[in-house]
């Protein structure tokens, strides 16, 4: 292979071919270049990128369907009209290894490609390579710009990178709005062709559709990438309903698919404040929140955010709810990673008087006795949860008032069943919470200690109590003064031994 020319070798070749077009066949030694070694490669970018960005701006590019090279070169077609349907040719080809060079191994040459790229979507934008099909129409270098995204979406290789240097353009509601409409392409694509598709594919997918975020208001739809003289209300572009309407179909097609677990989590983070809200129709998404639901673990836990919010604002009803939140609780609730998120919307969802007694004595009940075997940091956070739950139902109250309660190797509650209606804890008592105010930790047995006095109406706010660690239970401890000192002996003494009555002094001296 032929050694591809330098710097200035490269400069020569751009003058000649902007200077005349008879010159044009130095095209090809600069196509040449980007086969090259990294350096020299991003020394032919940067010409291409002059090169081609001037041809655009000068208008010899073809414009229009671009029809074969071979039908047109045997034609008896003008010079000018061969002139750039070849030129023409030789742009598709430069951008057709610009992508390519988006999965070369230097990062460099990379994020050179995709900032030429994105020039050139920028150029094509303004001086359009396909003619309106009536005045006014809105133009935009879709079939290059899909060629991007599909290139970002790499199936071999991690792009979260070069994705991080892609997000600056989202900011552009006219990138963002097409960004959407090719991930969905592109997924769809993938999907249908690949029978187990990689999961570096799905990652790159989440890492592009999580940066896309869109405006709340409509009139925040107006920075264009691709400058206009003025903006058309006919151009869908221009409507944050469109965007919505691109950003759920985006969406949706990204979640039915089969996602690992990882990436289930991933997206269920950010559901309930970076997708449902900018949804069109939010209730579509049940049917994913749901399977995470029945996971079981921590993929449930993370559901519950998205499943609140279709439960309150969207008036969705899910059968069986409150049955499965009540099998969520097991010993690893206190240990798991999403243990604060939980219990404030497990606070949210028990926080309505119209809950049956039933319900609500059987998630104290089984609170209760978790806490027997939780850490402190736990234990302060779930002793006042429990008691919130006796202030908001009185009916419950028995649970800590049964003086002539059932001993404690016959409580009826049955810990080992799955529905709260069938455990019994109505019947039983909340003798951990007596055992508790016994707990080695004095913080412990003060807070356990709160039932033994009348529960007051006012709850106890519990935000401040669930991102407690055992760190900070330290910290706390460490800060504590403690009591002054105590004087052990109230006759001061006199000499090393002491008074001469002194015991010591009577049968010991110094001599």
């Amino acid at each position: 292979m032929e050694r591809a020319p330098g710097r200035r070798a490269l400069g020569r070749l751009l003058e000649a071919v902007l200077r005349s077009r008879a010159e044009a066949n130095a095209v090809f030694d600069i196509l040449a270049a980007l086969q090259d070694e990294p350096e020299e490669v991003q020394d032919a970018v940067r010409v291409c990128s002059r090169l081609f960005g001037a041809l655009l701006e000068r208008g010899e590019l073809f414009v229009g369907q671009l029809p074969p090279e071979e039908t047109v070169m045997a034609g008896s077609r003008g010079a000018t009209r061969k002139y750039k349907v070849w030129m023409r040719h030789r742009y598709q080809s430069c951008c057709n290894r610009l992508v390519e060079l988006l999965a070369h191994p230097s990062f460099q040459v990379k994020e050179l490609a995709l900032s030429t790229l994105m020039k050139f979507v920028q150029l094509e934008g303004t001086y359009p390579l396909e003619k309106p099909k009536w005045e006014g129409n809105y133009l935009f270098p879709r079939q290059l710009f899909k060629s991007v995204v599909g290139g970002l979406l790499s199936l071999e290789e991690d792009c979260s990178l070069l994705l991080s240097q892609f997000r600056e353009y989202l900011e552009y509601d006219d990138i963002r709005y097409h960004t959407m409409q090719a991930a969905s392409d592109t997924m769809a694509r993938v999907a249908n062709g690949h029978p187990e598709v990689p999961l570096t594919f799905w990652s790159n997918a989440f890492t592009l559709l999580s940066a896309v975020s869109l405006p709340h208001q409509e009139g925040g739809v107006s920075n264009f990438y691709v400058k206009h003289a003025e903006l058309s209300d006919k151009w869908k572009v221009t409507h944050l309903k469109e965007h919505r309407r691109a950003f759920q179909l985006m969406w949706l097609g990204f979640l039915k698919n089969k996602l690992p677990l990882s990436l289930c989590k991933k997206v269920l983070v950010i559901m309930h404040d970076s997708i449902l809200p900018h949804l069109a129709q939010p209730s579509l998404t049940i049917d994913f929140l749901t399977r995470a639901y029945d996971m079981g673990g921590a993929i449930s836990l993370l559901a519950l955010n998205g499943l609140f919010i279709l439960i309150h604002k969207h008036n969705l009803e899910y059968p069986d709810f409150y049955r499965k939140l009540y099998s969520l609780l097991d010993p690893s609730i206190f240990h798991v990673k999403y243990r604060a998120r939980f219990f404030h919307l497990a606070d949210l969802f028990l926080s309505s008087s119209h809950l049956p007694a039933y319900l609500v004595a059987a998630f104290a009940k089984r609170l209760s006795r978790l806490s027997l075997t939780a850490p402190p940091e736990a234990l302060l956070m779930v002793l006042p949860f429990i008691c919130n739950l006796l202030r908001r139902h009185p009916a419950c109250r028995v649970l800590v008032h049964r003086p002539r309660g059932p001993e404690l190797d016959a409580d009826p509650y049955d810990p080992s069943e799955e529905d709260p209606a069938k455990s019994r804890a109505l019947e039983s008592s909340l003798w951990e919470l007596q055992a508790l105010q016994r707990h080695y930790h004095p913080e412990v047995s003060k807070a356990a200690s709160v039932i033994n006095q009348a529960l007051t109406v006012p709850e106890v706010s519990i935000a401040p109590l669930l991102e407690l660690t055992a760190f900070e239970i330290f910290e706390q401890d460490l800060k504590k003064k403690g009591p002054e000192a105590v004087p052990l002996e109230f006759i001061p003494a006199q000499g090393l031994l002491g008074r001469r009555d002194d015991l010591c002094a009577q049968h010991f001296t110094l001599s």
